[in-house]
């Protein structure tokens, strides 16, 4: 089983953000803080860290395993869970996530709290740093 947490942190709302992913499976853990590229509101980033997660375990060839995606963001999990999204604006993401999930033979969405999920808060806002030093 490889467990994928993902967390964001936005400065402002929308403003920079930057992304904290981390990997624990058997024999591997990885942590990934991501500036990114673009402004955008915190939610959006939240979608992007889990993109970003999926994308590298599909670029590693690490989508055999059950997956369990674990996010502190109510908005992600329950897209995920429902398949549904209000907003227009997170329609693509939740498209694009959903093409990702079919790598993976079986996967698990679970909100937790941010306190159960500090090693991937504590990389977004690494990663936040990043860009907003650089700035």
């Amino acid at each position: 089983m490889i467990k994928l947490y993902t967390d964001a942190s936005t400065k402002n709302n929308p403003g920079p953000s930057g992304v904290g992913i981390v990997i624990s499976a058997e024999n591997r853990y990885e942590q990934l803080a991501i500036p990114l590229d673009k402004v955008m509101s915190n939610h959006e980033a939240e979608f992007e860290a889990l993109i970003k997660g999926l994308d590298y375990l599909i670029d590693h060839q690490l989508t055999v395993e059950t997956l369990m995606v674990y996010t502190d963001s109510k908005l992600v999990a329950s897209a995920i869970k429902k398949n549904y999204v209000k907003k227009d604006i997170f329609k693509t993401y939740l498209v694009l996530i959903t093409e990702k999930l079919h790598h993976f033979p079986l996967f698990f969405v679970q909100w937790i709290p941010q306190s159960q999920n500090k090693g991937a808060d504590q990389l977004a806002r690494q990663a936040l740093q990043k860009i907003l030093l650089k700035n």
